[in-house]
């Protein structure tokens, strides 16, 4: 049974196809764990390409409700976020998205050469070195060094459950941090595809550019599609020459956790593998 998960505000969100469990550490030093049912899944998740789509599209849902929740955690009722604070964070940081990672590779780009292979070639090469430059930036912050720790507790845990070991803090530190199934390299997947299919792009400036917009969900669809393929196959010498990259991306995202940080991935996880009551 395949587990995924991700990082939430102090603590680890753990995933299966039955139900997700967030587990966070409160600001009283206890481990809170809080276990959820997904929204029934559609029967096309099974479907090549479009179980792409989908299944980012569940865990995008689930991993905005497991970051509300363990973001409420750690205040005062009178503090917690409500809809219309989500809303507009999540509205702004998708147009700072774009704008940062799609329409300014673009047009630092067209400044330089305008069109032909060379201008999609800059274009792919910017948004690389954007992407890069963004999360080393980022790195620094003392809470997002926090966010990465809890990372490197995730991948850490659903390594030694994949090994079949005990999940203790003593047996999951001794396994890697980095994972080949990670989000961060399928970002990076993401990336280097966009520079492929966006090559095919031509006509006028705005055709290009909102087609470089239109794509991205095709685009995530190969990516997710090549992610799943790879993370069966890591023994094979091309695969991991493939995934080495994205593995290397991750000691950017991922920190070593603490014993402590590496409880709460275990929590998470022994809630999503405990069966409903």
């Amino acid at each position: 049974m395949n587990i995924g998960g991700q990082a939430v505000i102090e603590g680890v969100m753990m995933r299966n196809r039955e139900k997700f469990a967030i587990a966070v550490r409160l600001p009283n030093g206890k481990i809170k764990v809080k276990k959820e049912a997904h929204t029934p899944f559609s029967k096309l998740i099974d479907v090549p390409f479009l179980r792409g789509i989908l299944s980012l599209g569940y865990m995008l849902a689930d991993g905005i409700r497991a970051l509300i929740w363990s973001g409420n955690q750690q205040v005062g009722k009178e503090e917690q976020l409500g809809k219309k604070e989500v809303f507009g964070t999540i509205l702004f940081s998708s147009v700072f998205a774009l704008v940062f990672f799609v329409g300014l590779p673009f047009f630092l780009a067209y400044l330089l050469q305008g069109e032909g292979w060379l201008f999609n070639l800059l274009d792919g090469l910017f948004r690389v070195a954007l992407f890069i430059g963004y999360l080393l930036g980022i790195s620094f912050m003392k809470d997002v060094k926090i966010l990465f720790q809890y990372h490197g507790a995730e991948h850490k845990t659903i390594a030694c459950y994949e090994a079949k070991q005990p999940l203790t803090p003593e047996n999951v530190q001794h396994y890697s941090r980095f994972h080949p199934r990670c989000g961060t390299s399928f970002l990076f997947i993401v990336l280097l595809l966009s520079i492929i299919l966006f090559s095919f792009l031509s006509g006028p400036l705005w055709f290009r550019l909102s087609g470089r917009i239109f794509l991205l969900p095709v685009v995530a669809s190969l990516a997710y599609e090549l992610i799943r393929f790879s993370s069966k196959r890591v023994g094979n010498p091309f695969v991991r020459i493939f995934i080495a990259p994205g593995l290397w991306l991750q000691r950017l995202t991922t920190k070593e956790p603490t014993l402590k940080q590496m409880e709460v991935g275990i929590a998470a996880l022994k809630g999503v593998l405990a069966k409903s009551s």
